[in-house]
């Protein structure tokens, strides 16, 4: 039996129960009522009923059978229906109910056709089904042991004494009782609830030890005024039978603490008893919303782990033997071995275990999976009471208040990460409740809700698919989170340009939601700096290879938005050793780089294997005898070098710890690394006039961008431009000391400055029409500029005036480049509607 009656009546006058007017019953007392209804109960093994009201009558009962070794049902007290459903499906033997205000215990010879288990216990309904026939099997080992583990777990001590304020059906509340029985300590039966006159009075003068409710209970201790009492009794709180939210799960744990008391957030199931894990008091505010770790002598783990989350499964002596839905079932064995507890978890870096949805409460929508309690607990958190319902075609939130639903439904669409027209809220007086105080969802899906939707503002929400396809792209994403690289980031401008009449400033590291809300005016006369010096710098490029302008400098200001670029996106890549959120921009980058190496193969009849497996610009091949592509292609190998670099350097734990604690003092040791390459590097690889395109010549341009890209502060950027006024002169007077190097290493000190300290330029509309579309096209326009001349126009200078062919050259150059990004993203485009269109997961969706 869980409790040997011998034990409590040793413990003679020791306080087991107070009752609800105070009077203090004896363990001994308890004892010796709990043996007179062993005895009633007689011989031969029954299934007894027992309404479980939290009384000394029926806790007597409860320990009485137990002792006589008989299985109970914990039924609720006062609910007639329930009784006799419970009947009619699992024909107990004897009921021991309350029947015109007295106890009576009702005995049936006929009884059931199965003797139940010789292990079985306990038999308890599961949250939700409480009259439906649905029951959990529990051994009497398993209740036994986890009144152990809860009683350790919580440290509780023969003096302490707790309020019973739930049900005993309820698993939480029985685990309640038989702790404190287990550790020789007190309950006090407070059967008003924490809403009754004078409970925390009452909790004073009866000095209650700890308080364990669900989150609802923590609504009511708040408004009972728990927080500002003087309880010098009160040890502890504790919560289970759902999250609580972790904003007022911290204001209780703040207010434990400063009384020296403590609070614990716990997990639990009917299936394993009660309780099975538990967040450790000292991580109750820095870890609100965890559930913290297994109980002693269980273990969790996950099944069908994808991206680090999984169903969470508990092993423990406290699991159930099954499920019962007829008398037959109570006879048989132990069905499980561990408990799949229909949660979805996931296992932080310091085994700190932390729920994030409900298997069974999910819905996917665009590819991506949303669990409905996550949404749920991240609008507590924005202080609405809520509950989601839903499938694939949406999400419908039910809220109490009277905020505006408007308000509710973008609200919830950020945090489930979806599009604004896939939610829709509603307000309702109060949301059902089942007994538990759990919300009654069959109830809320039965009510009469309104479904339709309202459309945002698409022409955002299809660039960014398209410029991301396949990876699932929600309304909670933004550009920074999707790990955009420098190519999206002016496509997408370009596309918030069209769509908005502006680009915002920080749109990088706004939600998509949040964009798509955002109306359309009047565009400023203005443009990002950063786009305006990648056009700018894309121009120098193409100008520089046509003519003989000392244009110098586009090529290095590239490299350094490259650097700039993976300092604000890529960053916490890095700092976590995601080389595949790192490697994800290579398909952009080399899909078309290797399209024109197709062409030049195919006109060369020969392979220029040197540029094929990008590391011609390390003075493998010359164009000349068709083995590597012309130079300037060299920009592409060392972007690709320096992404492979920085992947590698992403898997050093040093590496990490220094980007995640601090990103600019990363940067700065970057910086001195890429020097020292600069210095000495090229010389000691021995790649003589070949240097100029190669890692070692221009990573420190990168390290600049990063620096840039860290630079948050006002000291922090004139660091930046004062490393640049001493790194600029010497590498212009190292790099031939002529009027060319001046030139050029004098236009990316002005880049910076104009990157630190201008963020945003003032310019005509008209120009920025210009810019924007040239800063956009700005790879596939390096890409081909040079195929318009010497492919399309070849033979046109022989009849063509020098500066015309020149002139046509550099704007066909540019415009060629501007018109396959038009149809490389009208393409795009296409594709993601396509995959959208056949249902197909996009790639990564979890």
């Amino acid at each position: 039996m869980p409790f040997d009656l011998d034990d409590l009546a040793a413990r003679g006058d020791a306080p087991c129960l107070v009752t609800h007017g105070g009077a203090v019953v004896s363990y001994a007392r308890v004892a010796a009522r709990a043996a007179e209804v062993g005895r009633r109960l007689g011989a031969g093994r029954k299934l007894v009923a027992l309404e479980a009201e939290a009384s000394e009558e029926g806790i007597a009962a409860l320990l009485g059978a137990w002792s006589a070794g008989h299985a109970v049902a914990l039924l609720p007290a006062g609910d007639g229906a329930a009784m006799a459903r419970f009947r009619r499906d699992f024909a107990p033997e004897a009921v021991f109910a309350r029947t015109g205000g007295r106890w009576r215990l009702m005995l049936d010879g006929r009884g059931g056709a199965v003797a139940p288990h010789p292990d079985l216990a306990l038999v308890l309904m599961t949250s939700g089904s409480t009259g439906h026939g649905k029951a959990v099997r529990l051994s009497r080992a398993a209740v036994a042991a986890n009144a152990r583990q809860i009683g350790e777990v919580l440290g509780l001590v023969a003096g302490d004494r707790a309020a019973l304020v739930l049900p005993l059906q309820y698993s939480f509340g029985l685990s309640v009782l038989t702790s404190h029985l287990a550790a020789g300590a007190s309950v006090w039966l407070a059967g008003g609830g924490i809403l009754g006159a004078g409970f925390l009075d009452r909790c004073t003068a009866l000095r209650i030890s700890n308080i364990q409710t669900v989150p609802m209970g923590y609504d009511l201790l708040e408004r009972a005024g728990l927080l500002g009492a003087d309880l010098p009794a009160l040890r502890f709180l504790a919560v289970a039978g759902g999250g609580l939210a972790p904003a007022v799960q911290r204001r209780f744990a703040a207010a434990m603490a400063a009384r020296g008391g403590r609070f614990h957030a716990m997990y639990g199931q009917t299936e394993a008893v009660a309780r099975i894990a538990c967040l450790p008091a000292e991580m109750a505010v820095e870890r609100a919303g965890c559930i913290g770790l297994a109980v002693p002598g269980g273990a969790l783990s996950l099944r069908d782990a994808a991206g680090g989350e999984g169903e969470l499964v508990y092993r423990g002596p406290n699991v159930m033997m099954g499920y019962a839905t007829a008398r037959a079932d109570l006879a048989r064995g132990h069905d499980v071995a561990e408990l799949a507890t229909g949660d979805i978890a996931r296992c932080e870096a310091d085994g700190v275990w932390r729920i994030v949805g409900r298997k069974r409460r999910m819905s996917k929508i665009a590819g991506v999976r949303i669990g409905h309690d996550a949404v749920e607990a991240g609008l507590a958190a924005r202080g609405l009471r809520a509950a989601v319902l839903g499938g694939d075609d949406g999400l419908r939130v039910a809220y109490e208040g009277g905020a505006d639903c408007g308000e509710v439904a973008e609200i919830a669409a950020e945090i489930a990460g979806v599009m604004r027209r896939s939610v829709v809220a509603f307000a309702v007086g109060a949301l059902p409740r089942l007994p538990s105080g759990k919300v009654d969802y069959a109830a809320l899906g039965r009510m009469d809700l309104p479904r339709d939707r309202t459309d945002a503002v698409e022409g955002v929400e299809a660039a960014f698919r398209a410029c991301f396809h396949p990876v699932p792209v929600t309304g909670g994403d933004s550009f920074a989170s999707l790990g955009g690289d420098s190519l999206r980031h002016v496509e997408l401008a370009l596309a918030l340009e069209r769509a908005l009449g502006r680009v915002p400033e920080g749109w990088e590291e706004t939600s998509l939601a949040t964009l798509s809300r955002l109306e359309r005016g009047a565009g400023r006369s203005e443009v990002s700096t950063e786009l305006a010096v990648r056009a700018g710098a894309i121009l120098a490029v193409v100008v520089t290879h046509e003519t003989l302008w000392p244009v110098y400098g586009g090529a290095a200001a590239m490299v350094v938005l490259v650097g700039l670029v993976w300092a604000r996106f890529q960053r916490a890549a890095v700092a976590a050793g995601d080389w595949m959120h790192l490697l994800r921009p290579l398909g952009r980058v080399l899909v078309p780089y290797y399209l024109i190496l197709l062409g030049y193969a195919l006109a060369w009849g020969q392979v220029p294997w040197g540029s094929l497996f990008l590391v011609s610009n390390f003075g493998i091949g010359d164009p000349v005898t068709h083995d590597r592509l012309p130079f300037l292609y060299w920009f592409v190998e060392a972007y690709v070098q320096m992404l492979l670099l920085l992947a590698g350097l992403a898997m050093v734990p040093a590496v990490r710890r220094v980007v995640r604690e601090n990103p600019f003092r990363a940067g700065l040791y970057a910086l001195g690394g890429a020097m020292v390459l600069r210095l000495w590097g090229a010389d000691l690889l021995g790649l003589g006039g070949r240097r100029l395109f190669t890692v070692p010549w221009v990573a420190y341009l990168a390290c600049f961008g990063w620096l840039v890209g860290c630079a948050d502060t006002a000291r922090r950027r004139w660091v930046v431009l004062g490393l640049a006024g001493v790194v600029m002169p010497l590498v212009a007077f190292l790099g031939g000391n002529w009027y060319g190097a001046w030139l050029k290493y004098s236009c990316i000190f002005g880049v910076l400055a104009l990157l630190l300290f201008v963020p945003r330029l003032r310019c005509p509309a008209w120009l920025r029409g210009l810019v924007l579309p040239v800063a956009a096209s700005s790879y596939l326009i390096y890409l081909t500029h040079r195929l318009v001349p010497e492919v399309a126009m070849a033979g046109w200078e022989a009849w063509l005036p020098a500066w015309a062919f020149s002139a046509l050259s550099v704007v066909a150059g540019v415009g060629v480049g501007v018109a396959l990004t038009w149809g490389q993203r009208r393409i795009g485009a296409w594709w993601a509607r396509r995959g959208a269109g056949a249902g197909q997961v996009p790639a990564g969706a979890v």
